[in-house]
């Protein structure tokens, strides 16, 4: 097991490689890992990294200050408390229930089938690259009511703005066009945003520009941040965790079967890609006092980095954590899209994604559409698996051949 000692650095290209080789090293070595070139404090086990995420008065969330607020061009839901985050994290959480995520969901279907469509006679696609990617981009499009013709150059300023938010360090260059995308993204927003509060429609843009809770109105600096908090959170996690459900389906045929004969199994198939595999691997926050953990000191002012894919695999917290199984009993399915979760992907608490319900009925949707017309679905000859990312990580592609299709996608019933 290689030593989480001096010398050894998360922010080296041999972690990048291959973290989950790290994680138990760190957990029973070095639970409490200081890097120096960045003067931050990594946290690998399970209770430390829920005790964090839950303790919002010792952990704060200004780290986003200096992580996402230049690139988000305001403050995001993270970085609120009291009323104005409970008023204003209502706002966007009805943006995503009820009869508003039916429609949506309609969207992604559709969208997924005209995606795929192309694929199918070929019998062979990328899920990341072909489909997952655009996929994601495409619904978020919808659900914030953009001209879909715009994709390909909202997706390029996006790419900018996740860069500067999931880099550890950045050159100064990198840092520029990050700053320069979120700019040009926000000169693009702006006059959308004052034309929907004229106008307003059903999209999510226009519900922030028209919501009131509490006598909380949306400037249109916070429409802008939440657009484009809605952009990043909605795109990261969905295409990962999509291919790496897929993937692990692929590497463990008797659960693909399963899920293939009982659809009711694949909610259980998403918690369990989301445990394995967060497509969210850190979560940072500001220790506001003194903190002891495992015997060590983290200072109050330091930023601290919580290893959501270390916690994940605690075997204090889940019983063979090294192994992928639907059917695990300490997983908790029906929690695991809410607050109570066991698992950490989606953070915890207070702060937990606002977007967890969507997520899950986004990749539920599409897996159970995929599923049935991806028959004998399998990599491609020569396809060599690689995941990348250190903040977020997900496979860099996915080579799949499965039986083609000529009929086109089955008109079935997709609803969840």
């Amino acid at each position: 097991m290689p030593r989480a000692e001096s010398g050894f650095s998360v922010l080296s290209d041999d972690f990048a490689a291959t973290p989950y080789r790290y994680f138990p090293g760190l957990r029973e070595r070095a639970p409490v890992h200081y890097e120096p070139t960045i003067d931050s404090y990594f946290l690998s086990r399970y209770q430390d990294v829920k005790r964090v995420l839950t303790d919002h008065q010792a952990f704060s969330t200004e780290t986003l200050q200096v992580r996402a607020e230049p690139v988000m061009r305001g403050p995001v839901l993270a970085q609120m408390t009291g009323a104005e985050h409970t008023a204003k994290r209502k706002i966007v959480v009805r943006g995503f229930t009820g009869q508003v995520l039916h429609d949506q969901i309609r969207a992604v279907h559709a969208n997924a089938a005209e995606l795929i469509a192309p694929f199918l006679p070929r019998g062979r696609v990328d899920l990341v690259n072909d489909f997952g990617k655009p996929l994601a981009i495409y619904v978020t499009v919808d659900i914030l009511g953009l001209d879909k013709k715009d994709w390909q150059q909202i997706a390029a300023w996006h790419s900018g703005v996740a860069e500067f938010i999931t880099s550890i360090t950045l050159t100064p260059e990198r840092r520029r066009h990050c700053l320069d995308c979120a700019e040009q993204l926000e000169a693009y927003l702006v006059p959308l945003i004052e034309q929907r509060r004229r106008h307003p429609g059903e999209d999510l843009i226009s519900k922030l520009c028209t919501a009131e809770f509490d006598g909380i109105t949306m400037s249109n600096r916070d429409v802008t941040a939440l657009i484009i908090n809605v952009l990043a959170a909605a795109t990261e996690p969905a295409d990962k965790t999509l291919a790496l459900l897929i993937k692990h389906l692929i590497d463990h045929p008797e659960q693909m079967a399963q899920v293939r004969q009982d659809p009711s199994l694949l909610p259980a198939a998403i918690a369990e890609t989301l445990r394995y595999t967060p497509p969210v691997q850190l979560i940072p926050r500001r220790s506001e006092k003194d903190a002891v953990f495992a015997g060590a000191t983290v200072p109050a002012g330091a930023t601290v980095f919580c290893m959501i894919g270390a916690a994940n695999r605690d075997p204090e917290a889940f019983t063979a954590p090294d192994t992928f199984d639907i059917h695990r009993p300490d997983l908790g399915t029906a929690r695991s899209f809410t607050a109570a979760a066991q698992h950490l992907a989606f953070g915890t608490g207070l702060h937990q994604c606002v977007g967890a319900a969507f997520a899950r009925a986004e990749i539920e949707t599409v897996a159970a559409m995929l599923l049935p017309i991806l028959d004998q679905v399998r990599y491609s000859p020569g396809f060599r698996y690689r995941e990348t990312g250190l903040y977020t990580r997900g496979p860099a592609s996915l080579s799949l051949d499965f039986t083609p299709v000529h009929e086109g996608v089955p008109d079935r019933d997709w609803q969840v």
